[in-house]
Protein backbone atom coordinates (compact mmCIF):
# COMPACT_ATOMS: atom_id res chain seq x y z
CA UNK A 1 0.00 0.00 0.00
CA UNK A 2 1.06 3.57 -0.90
CA UNK A 3 1.31 6.41 2.25
CA UNK A 4 -1.14 8.93 2.59
CA UNK A 5 0.56 11.68 0.70
CA UNK A 6 0.93 9.68 -2.18
CA UNK A 7 -2.61 8.15 -2.25
CA UNK A 8 -4.16 12.05 -1.69
CA UNK A 9 -2.19 12.50 -4.70
CA UNK A 10 -3.57 9.69 -6.98
CA UNK A 11 -6.89 10.68 -6.24
CA UNK A 12 -6.36 13.88 -6.89
CA UNK A 13 -5.15 12.83 -10.19
CA UNK A 14 -8.04 10.36 -10.73
CA UNK A 15 -10.46 13.17 -10.00
CA UNK A 16 -8.50 15.48 -12.52
CA UNK A 17 -9.17 12.81 -15.15
CA UNK A 18 -5.11 12.38 -15.22
CA UNK A 19 -5.45 8.70 -14.67
CA UNK A 20 -7.62 5.94 -15.35
CA UNK A 21 -9.21 4.21 -12.83
CA UNK A 22 -7.29 1.06 -13.33
CA UNK A 23 -3.98 3.46 -13.06
CA UNK A 24 -5.16 4.59 -9.59
CA UNK A 25 -6.26 1.04 -8.29
CA UNK A 26 -2.87 0.08 -9.54
CA UNK A 27 -0.98 3.16 -8.11
CA UNK A 28 -2.89 2.36 -4.00
CA UNK A 29 -2.28 -1.53 -4.44
CA UNK A 30 1.08 -1.89 -5.93
CA UNK A 31 4.00 -2.25 -4.09
CA UNK A 32 7.20 0.16 -4.18
CA UNK A 33 9.87 -2.00 -6.25
CA UNK A 34 12.62 -2.31 -4.78
CA UNK A 35 11.80 -1.37 -1.57
CA UNK A 36 12.83 -4.57 0.42
CA UNK A 37 15.13 -7.26 -0.73
CA UNK A 38 14.75 -11.18 -1.36
CA UNK A 39 14.20 -11.55 2.40
CA UNK A 40 12.14 -9.11 3.38
CA UNK A 41 14.02 -6.91 4.18
CA UNK A 42 14.73 -2.99 3.41
CA UNK A 43 17.29 -2.11 1.34
CA UNK A 44 20.34 -1.43 2.26
CA UNK A 45 21.12 2.42 3.79
CA UNK A 46 23.78 3.47 1.22
CA UNK A 47 24.17 3.35 -2.48
CA UNK A 48 27.18 3.37 -5.06
CA UNK A 49 26.17 5.89 -7.55
CA UNK A 50 29.55 5.10 -9.87
CA UNK A 51 27.18 3.48 -12.38
CA UNK A 52 24.28 5.12 -13.14
CA UNK A 53 22.13 2.13 -14.31
CA UNK A 54 23.38 -0.13 -11.39
CA UNK A 55 23.55 2.74 -8.64
CA UNK A 56 20.22 3.66 -9.89
CA UNK A 57 17.84 1.37 -11.50
CA UNK A 58 18.60 -2.09 -9.84
CA UNK A 59 19.76 -1.25 -7.01
CA UNK A 60 17.24 1.36 -5.97
CA UNK A 61 14.58 -0.27 -8.02
CA UNK A 62 13.72 2.85 -9.71
CA UNK A 63 11.66 2.00 -13.45
CA UNK A 64 11.46 4.33 -16.54
CA UNK A 65 8.60 3.71 -18.72
CA UNK A 66 7.64 4.99 -22.46
CA UNK A 67 5.55 7.53 -22.32
CA UNK A 68 2.06 6.18 -23.68
CA UNK A 69 0.88 7.97 -27.37
CA UNK A 70 -2.08 9.19 -25.86
CA UNK A 71 -0.16 11.10 -22.93
CA UNK A 72 -1.11 14.76 -22.39
CA UNK A 73 0.72 17.35 -20.36
CA UNK A 74 -1.06 16.70 -17.04
CA UNK A 75 0.26 13.44 -17.10
CA UNK A 76 3.63 14.30 -15.88
CA UNK A 77 3.61 16.97 -12.96
CA UNK A 78 2.26 20.24 -12.45
CA UNK A 79 4.71 22.37 -10.93
CA UNK A 80 4.85 25.29 -8.98
CA UNK A 81 7.93 27.19 -8.32
CA UNK A 82 8.00 30.41 -6.17
CA UNK A 83 10.92 32.95 -5.74
CA UNK A 84 12.41 35.66 -7.39
CA UNK A 85 13.28 39.57 -6.84
CA UNK A 86 14.88 42.32 -8.35
CA UNK A 87 17.85 41.66 -9.66
CA UNK A 88 17.82 37.65 -8.78
CA UNK A 89 15.63 36.59 -11.60
CA UNK A 90 17.52 34.03 -12.87
CA UNK A 91 17.63 32.39 -10.40
CA UNK A 92 13.92 31.26 -10.31
CA UNK A 93 14.09 31.15 -14.32
CA UNK A 94 16.45 28.50 -14.01
CA UNK A 95 14.38 26.50 -11.65
CA UNK A 96 11.82 26.35 -14.09
CA UNK A 97 13.96 25.39 -17.39
CA UNK A 98 14.91 22.39 -14.90
CA UNK A 99 11.87 21.29 -14.17
CA UNK A 100 10.54 21.66 -17.75
CA UNK A 101 13.87 19.74 -18.96
CA UNK A 102 13.87 17.07 -16.14
CA UNK A 103 10.10 15.91 -17.77
CA UNK A 104 7.59 18.09 -16.38
CA UNK A 105 4.53 18.72 -18.41
CA UNK A 106 3.33 22.58 -16.75
CA UNK A 107 5.71 24.90 -15.22
CA UNK A 108 4.38 28.01 -13.22
CA UNK A 109 6.71 30.48 -12.21
CA UNK A 110 5.32 32.68 -9.27
CA UNK A 111 7.56 35.94 -8.98
CA UNK A 112 6.99 39.50 -7.48
CA UNK A 113 5.11 41.44 -10.66
CA UNK A 114 8.33 43.74 -11.27
CA UNK A 115 10.33 40.63 -12.81
CA UNK A 116 7.18 38.92 -13.94
CA UNK A 117 8.35 39.90 -17.76
CA UNK A 118 11.97 39.04 -17.00
CA UNK A 119 11.11 35.61 -16.09
CA UNK A 120 8.64 35.03 -19.25
CA UNK A 121 10.73 36.36 -21.47
CA UNK A 122 13.28 33.70 -19.97
CA UNK A 123 11.42 30.81 -22.27
CA UNK A 124 8.13 30.63 -23.84
CA UNK A 125 7.10 27.13 -22.29
CA UNK A 126 7.49 28.70 -19.02
CA UNK A 127 4.22 29.99 -17.28
CA UNK A 128 4.38 32.82 -15.14
CA UNK A 129 2.65 34.86 -12.28
CA UNK A 130 2.95 37.98 -11.09
CA UNK A 131 2.27 38.75 -7.23
CA UNK A 132 1.88 41.47 -5.06
CA UNK A 133 5.50 43.21 -4.17
CA UNK A 134 6.74 45.03 -1.33
CA UNK A 135 10.08 46.78 -2.36
CA UNK A 136 12.07 44.09 -4.62
CA UNK A 137 10.91 41.34 -2.80
CA UNK A 138 7.28 39.21 -2.39
CA UNK A 139 4.85 41.32 -0.06
CA UNK A 140 3.47 39.74 3.10
CA UNK A 141 0.38 39.93 1.76
CA UNK A 142 1.27 37.81 -1.26
CA UNK A 143 1.24 34.23 0.97
CA UNK A 144 -2.70 33.65 0.43
CA UNK A 145 -2.68 33.83 -3.34
CA UNK A 146 1.10 31.50 -3.67
CA UNK A 147 -0.78 29.32 -1.24
CA UNK A 148 -4.17 29.21 -3.69
CA UNK A 149 -1.91 28.72 -6.82
CA UNK A 150 -0.01 26.12 -4.95
CA UNK A 151 -2.94 23.91 -4.59
CA UNK A 152 -2.90 23.76 -8.38
CA UNK A 153 -0.06 22.08 -7.93
CA UNK A 154 1.58 18.05 -7.88
CA UNK A 155 4.63 19.48 -5.97
CA UNK A 156 6.18 23.05 -5.46
CA UNK A 157 9.84 24.60 -5.08
CA UNK A 158 10.07 27.71 -2.94
CA UNK A 159 13.06 30.09 -2.65
CA UNK A 160 15.50 30.33 -5.40
CA UNK A 161 16.38 33.95 -5.70
CA UNK A 162 13.85 34.96 -3.23
CA UNK A 163 15.79 37.53 -1.28
CA UNK A 164 15.52 38.20 2.44
CA UNK A 165 13.41 40.37 4.74
CA UNK A 166 10.72 41.00 7.15
CA UNK A 167 8.31 39.44 4.41
CA UNK A 168 10.10 36.47 3.79
CA UNK A 169 10.06 36.10 7.71
CA UNK A 170 6.44 35.77 7.32
CA UNK A 171 5.84 33.62 3.90
CA UNK A 172 7.85 31.32 3.58
CA UNK A 173 7.51 29.39 7.11
CA UNK A 174 3.52 29.91 6.86
CA UNK A 175 3.62 28.28 3.35
CA UNK A 176 6.12 25.50 4.86
CA UNK A 177 3.87 24.57 7.46
CA UNK A 178 0.56 24.77 5.53
CA UNK A 179 1.14 23.49 1.98
CA UNK A 180 0.09 19.97 1.91
CA UNK A 181 1.80 19.49 -1.31
CA UNK A 182 5.41 18.03 -1.41
CA UNK A 183 8.22 21.31 -1.31
CA UNK A 184 11.59 21.35 -2.36
CA UNK A 185 12.96 24.64 0.12
CA UNK A 186 16.42 26.13 -1.24
CA UNK A 187 18.47 29.12 -1.09
CA UNK A 188 16.90 32.25 0.07
CA UNK A 189 13.79 30.01 1.67
CA UNK A 190 16.25 27.88 3.70
CA UNK A 191 17.59 31.28 5.09
CA UNK A 192 13.94 32.62 5.28
CA UNK A 193 13.35 29.31 7.42
CA UNK A 194 16.82 30.35 9.58
CA UNK A 195 16.22 33.67 9.57
CA UNK A 196 12.19 32.93 11.80
CA UNK A 197 13.99 29.80 13.64
CA UNK A 198 11.29 27.61 12.43
CA UNK A 199 10.40 24.31 13.63
CA UNK A 200 11.30 22.53 10.75
CA UNK A 201 8.97 19.34 12.23
CA UNK A 202 6.14 21.25 11.60
CA UNK A 203 4.83 20.89 8.31
CA UNK A 204 1.59 19.22 6.67
CA UNK A 205 3.15 17.61 3.54
CA UNK A 206 6.52 16.18 2.54
CA UNK A 207 9.45 18.70 2.51
CA UNK A 208 13.00 18.59 0.81
CA UNK A 209 15.82 20.74 1.74
CA UNK A 210 18.40 21.19 -0.22
CA UNK A 211 21.21 23.21 1.64
CA UNK A 212 24.89 23.93 0.95
CA UNK A 213 27.03 23.53 3.90
CA UNK A 214 26.47 27.35 4.84
CA UNK A 215 22.88 27.74 4.46
CA UNK A 216 22.69 24.33 6.51
CA UNK A 217 24.64 25.56 9.12
CA UNK A 218 22.18 28.38 9.71
CA UNK A 219 19.52 26.21 9.76
CA UNK A 220 20.43 24.22 12.29
CA UNK A 221 22.16 27.27 14.78
CA UNK A 222 26.03 25.32 14.74
CA UNK A 223 29.30 26.29 13.15
CA UNK A 224 30.74 23.13 12.80
CA UNK A 225 32.63 22.67 9.87
CA UNK A 226 33.94 19.39 9.05
CA UNK A 227 32.24 17.38 6.24
CA UNK A 228 31.54 14.58 8.46
CA UNK A 229 30.30 16.32 11.91
CA UNK A 230 27.85 18.12 9.06
CA UNK A 231 27.01 14.83 7.42
CA UNK A 232 25.84 13.61 10.84
CA UNK A 233 23.52 16.42 11.56
CA UNK A 234 21.93 16.26 8.48
CA UNK A 235 21.04 12.61 9.27
CA UNK A 236 19.89 13.56 12.74
CA UNK A 237 17.61 16.75 11.42
CA UNK A 238 15.82 14.45 8.73
CA UNK A 239 15.05 11.65 11.39
CA UNK A 240 14.01 14.56 13.73
CA UNK A 241 12.04 16.81 11.26
CA UNK A 242 10.70 14.41 8.87
CA UNK A 243 12.56 16.04 5.71
CA UNK A 244 14.39 14.88 3.78
CA UNK A 245 17.64 16.97 3.31
CA UNK A 246 20.07 16.83 0.25
CA UNK A 247 23.19 18.34 1.79
CA UNK A 248 24.94 19.93 -1.26
CA UNK A 249 28.44 19.69 -2.06
CA UNK A 250 31.64 17.10 -2.86
CA UNK A 251 29.78 13.94 -2.58
CA UNK A 252 26.16 15.32 -2.04
CA UNK A 253 24.40 13.20 0.91
CA UNK A 254 20.86 12.55 0.52
CA UNK A 255 19.21 11.76 3.63
CA UNK A 256 15.83 11.11 5.32
CA UNK A 257 17.57 9.80 8.62
CA UNK A 258 16.83 6.17 7.90
CA UNK A 259 19.30 5.86 4.80
CA UNK A 260 21.40 7.95 2.85
CA UNK A 261 22.84 7.93 -0.57
CA UNK A 262 26.54 9.50 -1.56
CA UNK A 263 26.88 10.98 -4.83
CA UNK A 264 29.44 11.13 -6.70
CA UNK A 265 28.71 12.72 -10.26
CA UNK A 266 29.58 16.60 -11.03
CA UNK A 267 32.28 18.36 -11.41
CA UNK A 268 34.26 21.64 -9.65
CA UNK A 269 33.18 23.52 -12.92
CA UNK A 270 29.54 23.26 -11.05
CA UNK A 271 30.56 25.68 -8.35
CA UNK A 272 28.69 28.22 -10.11
CA UNK A 273 26.24 30.67 -9.17
CA UNK A 274 22.91 29.20 -10.36
CA UNK A 275 23.88 25.01 -10.07
CA UNK A 276 21.56 24.49 -7.14
CA UNK A 277 18.73 26.76 -8.70
CA UNK A 278 18.91 23.90 -11.59
CA UNK A 279 18.91 21.06 -8.77
CA UNK A 280 15.83 22.36 -7.24
CA UNK A 281 13.88 22.11 -10.78
CA UNK A 282 15.44 19.09 -11.86
CA UNK A 283 14.11 17.10 -7.92
CA UNK A 284 11.21 18.92 -7.89
CA UNK A 285 10.08 17.85 -11.84
CA UNK A 286 11.13 13.91 -10.36
CA UNK A 287 8.64 14.39 -7.11
CA UNK A 288 6.16 15.84 -9.61
CA UNK A 289 6.02 12.91 -12.00
CA UNK A 290 5.00 10.70 -9.51
CA UNK A 291 8.78 9.68 -8.07
CA UNK A 292 8.71 8.52 -4.05
CA UNK A 293 10.80 11.80 -2.57
CA UNK A 294 13.55 9.93 -1.78
CA UNK A 295 14.35 8.58 -4.87
CA UNK A 296 13.57 11.66 -6.71
CA UNK A 297 16.43 13.18 -4.64
CA UNK A 298 19.08 10.32 -5.42
CA UNK A 299 17.83 10.12 -9.17
CA UNK A 300 17.91 14.19 -9.22
CA UNK A 301 21.59 14.63 -7.69
CA UNK A 302 23.05 12.16 -10.21
CA UNK A 303 21.24 13.57 -13.05
CA UNK A 304 22.04 16.71 -12.54
CA UNK A 305 25.62 15.93 -11.77
CA UNK A 306 25.56 13.80 -14.96
CA UNK A 307 24.49 16.67 -16.70
CA UNK A 308 27.50 18.97 -15.30
CA UNK A 309 30.12 16.50 -16.09
CA UNK A 310 28.37 16.48 -20.06
CA UNK A 311 28.63 20.42 -20.00
CA UNK A 312 32.40 19.92 -18.69
CA UNK A 313 32.90 17.80 -21.22
CA UNK A 314 31.90 20.35 -23.94
CA UNK A 315 32.73 24.08 -22.74
CA UNK A 316 35.56 22.89 -20.13
CA UNK A 317 35.15 23.48 -16.16
CA UNK A 318 36.75 27.00 -16.31
CA UNK A 319 33.64 27.66 -18.54
CA UNK A 320 30.70 26.27 -17.09
CA UNK A 321 28.07 27.94 -16.01
CA UNK A 322 24.54 27.05 -15.20
CA UNK A 323 22.88 27.26 -18.49
CA UNK A 324 24.84 24.82 -19.58
CA UNK A 325 23.89 21.94 -17.29
CA UNK A 326 20.11 23.01 -18.35
CA UNK A 327 21.29 22.40 -22.00
CA UNK A 328 23.11 19.13 -21.16
CA UNK A 329 20.37 17.56 -18.62
CA UNK A 330 18.50 16.05 -22.02
CA UNK A 331 22.15 14.23 -22.53
CA UNK A 332 21.90 13.14 -18.87
CA UNK A 333 18.06 11.98 -19.11
CA UNK A 334 19.04 9.91 -22.52
CA UNK A 335 21.78 8.31 -20.69
CA UNK A 336 19.68 7.33 -17.33
CA UNK A 337 16.54 6.20 -20.18
CA UNK A 338 19.26 3.95 -22.62
CA UNK A 339 20.49 2.10 -19.08
CA UNK A 340 17.17 1.22 -18.56
CA UNK A 341 15.90 0.99 -21.94
CA UNK A 342 13.16 2.81 -21.92
CA UNK A 343 12.19 6.49 -22.64
CA UNK A 344 11.34 9.28 -19.51
CA UNK A 345 8.72 9.36 -18.02
CA UNK A 346 8.30 7.45 -14.81
CA UNK A 347 5.80 5.34 -13.49
CA UNK A 348 5.03 1.92 -12.32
Amino acid sequence: MINRHDFQQAAKKFRGGRITLADFTEMVFKDIPGAQDSDGNQAGKTVDSSDVSRGLSREMGLHLRIRPSESHKGDFGRVLAIGGSEGMSGAISLTGLAALRSGSGLVRVAVPEMIQGLVAASNPCLMTIGCLADGDVFHGASEGALAHHARWADVVALGPGMGRGEPQKWIVPKLYSDIEQPMIVDADGLNSLADAEVDLAAHDGQRILTPHPGEFRRLIGSKITRRDELENAAIELAATANVIVVLKGKGTLVTDGKQSFRNDTGNPGMATAGSGDVLTGVITSLVGQGLPAYDACCVGVNVHGVAGDFAAESVGETSLIATDIVAHLASAFKKLANANSGKIGFGN
